[in-house]
């Protein structure tokens, strides 16, 4: 009973398509489906239920599904950590990571410690939707809050606030606001995630020696569900928008943009790298968790 076959097993129950999982890993849809056959025959019971319009694991199949995961992941595992013996650092990680933050920040990182650890292999997968681990093949995933399965890992990298900013061409000509109030005067881009609109604004500010709090719901003519997006509306003049700082670090930075009431202030969210099982915490994983933490804090000094 090869690896391989076990892998192939693990992409069809994931992908539900044979030809899907063949496409992963390379290989012809005749060669993957006589690969499963033979595993099949080892084990001397049907993994999947075929038709001619779907592929449905079976029973004994989910159960087999569960040792499958375990197996390929401990063999990962103990491939790091013989490579970590060795002072390497090396594998292959799938990365899930938000749009702007993995465009604007994390490849040149990633670049940066590819460079250092020729061994290492870093599939990188943007999206602002929470990858399925399973389906998607995540090893691990950068996400802003906290994560609603406790069954997962999730190691803390920084804590972020967003902030209201808009490019000085779009404040010539249309105005700085001076208060929360101010922005129902003016286009605030807005993200939309999972069919929740980011429409309402919160911030506190210290007034008269206490601390008070604004709530402001914003109108706009452009609406994306791509953090990305919104930052490009952003620099290019389009309308104010409230992203996380880190998103916006490199504009600011550049002078792309600037930072608009930077006395009202939005409460911070942890910026988290998540893995779904303590088996996967690899030295690569360690090693991407500790470069992250650094690089963010130095991002956060600026």
């Amino acid at each position: 009973m090869n690896t391989g076959d076990l892998a192939l097993f693990v992409h069809t129950a994931d992908s539900g398509s044979i030809t899907r999982a063949a496409e992963l890993l390379d290989m012809s849809t005749a060669a993957a489906s006589a690969a499963l056959k033979r595993l099949e025959k080892q084990l001397g019971i049907p993994l999947f239920i075929r038709s001619t319009r779907q592929l449905r694991i079976t029973a004994e199949g989910e159960r087999f599904l569960v040792y499958c995961r375990e197996a390929l992941t401990s063999l990962e595992a103990g491939r790091a950590s013989m490579h970590a013996l060795e002072g390497k650092v090396a594998g292959e990680l799938r990365v899930s990571a938000p749009s702007d933050l993995g465009r604007n920040l994390l490849l040149d990182w990633i670049d940066e410690i590819m460079e250092e650890h020729p061994d290492l292999s870093i599939n990188v997968l943007l999206g602002d939707s929470i990858a399925d681990f399973y389906l998607d093949r995540v090893d691990l995933a950068i996400r802003y809050g906290n994560q609603p399965d406790s069954s997962m890992v999730a190691f803390k990298l920084a804590t972020i606030e967003r902030i209201v900013c808009a490019s000085p061409a779009y404040l010539a000509r249309f105005g700085m606001p001076a208060k929360p109030n101010d922005l129902l005067k003016h286009n605030c881009l807005l993200f939309q995630l999972n069919n929740r609109l980011n429409d309402v604004w919160e911030f506190t500010a210290q007034q008269k020696g206490k601390l008070e709090h604004f709530k402001v719901r914003v109108s706009s003519t452009r609406c994306a569900n791509d953090g990305d997006v919104v930052r490009r509306w952003t620099v290019a003049g389009k309308g104010i928008s409230f992203k996380s700082r880190l998103d916006m670090a490199v504009d600011l930075c550049a002078g792309r943009v600037v930072r608009i009431l930077p006395e009202y202030q939005s409460s911070g969210v942890d910026l988290n790298l998540i893995c779904p099982t303590r088996q996967q915490i690899t030295p690569a994983v360690l090693l991407l968790r500790d470069r992250f933490r650094v690089k963010f804090a130095e991002w956060l000094r600026v």
